[in-house]
């Protein structure tokens, strides 16, 4: 269960990021961890640097995809972008935190939501 679970997550993932591509973004990171965070993408564009936090479902019974990103887990986002800035040496770039929502349906089609400057690492202590 826990191999097909994180297939399908890959599945999302891989849209994530192709998405991302299409819209100039350069993925510099996948599934990387940084300060004791897994960090699902790290893309580029320029000075910008975007930590994106993606979730994948097949259902919504729990409610949306970007829903599962409350504040703790936006908190724990924010360490390990932190982490990550300081291993990479990167300054004087701008970060924003964004989810992709990604929705396998029945029919086996796909929906993609991508929500830019979704919080902020202000807001989520």
């Amino acid at each position: 269960m826990v191999d097909h679970r994180r297939t399908f997550g890959a599945q999302g993932e891989a849209l994530a990021a192709a998405h991302l591509d299409r819209e100039g973004y350069r993925i510099v990171g996948r599934n990387v961890r940084a300060g004791g965070v897994e960090l699902d993408l790290v893309a580029a564009r320029g000075k910008l640097r975007v930590f994106v936090e993606v979730k994948t479902r097949r259902s919504r019974q729990q409610g949306l995809p970007e829903e599962a990103v409350d504040r703790r887990k936006q908190a724990r986002l924010v360490r390990g972008a932190a982490a990550w800035m300081r291993e990479h040496g990167v300054r004087g770039a701008s970060v924003r935190f964004d989810v992709i929502a990604v929705e396998r349906h029945a029919a086996g089609s796909w929906t993609l939501r991508h929500l830019p400057g979704a919080f902020d690492a202000s807001r989520s202590r």
